[in-house]
């Protein structure tokens, strides 16, 4: 078991990536700082029950990941839903008009990328419904496994899947709108 004494010294250094996780699920500065200071809170009342030498990050963004969607979901009057049958199956590759990567020497995903604004894809992950966009963030951004996932979230492994799965196939949705408005690929009716 460990000790509470030990609590600041084990767990500050996950601070920054914390906040920055609470950002991306609160949308707002003033929330995610709240909600950091909530799960630091938490964290630290139940700090004796923690196992020393399991992951100790792995539990901060769980109590993370519960304390917002105890917390903050649970404050909204309605919860976020999405049409899962509007998310198309899109795929970048078939998209690419008129690019002429391979004399660049780069991939097709590079040339495209290179036109998308750090801002485009932070809007694309926000608009993400609340599920898709947690289990997309744990996996990508802040690399959890599956099963880290899982038990952040308290959810199957296989709802974990399916939510990443089609959370990426929405942000990719909503990547290759902002390309198809630059030009970058053609439109869906051009695709097809």
């Amino acid at each position: 078991m460990a000790e509470r004494a030990h609590f600041s010294d084990l767990a500050m250094e996950h601070m920054p990536a914390l906040y920055t996780a609470a950002l991306r699920m609160t949308r707002n500065p003033a929330d995610a700082e709240d909600l950091v200071q909530e799960t630091f809170l938490k964290a630290y009342r139940s700090f004796d029950k923690f196992e020393e030498g399991t992951n100790l990050r792995a539990w901060l963004y769980r109590i993370l990941t519960n304390t917002f969607i105890n917390s903050y979901r649970a404050a909204k009057r309605r919860p976020e839903k999405a049409d899962v049958e509007d998310v198309e199956d899109l795929y970048l590759y078939r998209r690419l008009g008129d690019l002429r990567s391979g004399e660049l020497g780069r991939s097709a995903e590079e040339e495209v990328l290179e036109h998308i604004t750090d801002d485009e894809v932070k809007a694309a992950i926000e608009s993400l419904p609340e599920s898709f966009r947690i289990a997309v963030l744990l996996a990508d951004v802040e690399g959890f496994s599956y099963k880290e996932i899982a038990d952040i979230t308290e959810v199957p492994i296989g709802t974990v899947m399916s939510r990443i799965h089609r959370g990426r196939r929405a942000l990719q949705k909503a990547l290759t709108d902002y390309a198809s408005a630059r030009g970058l690929v053609g439109s869906s009716d051009t695709a097809r």
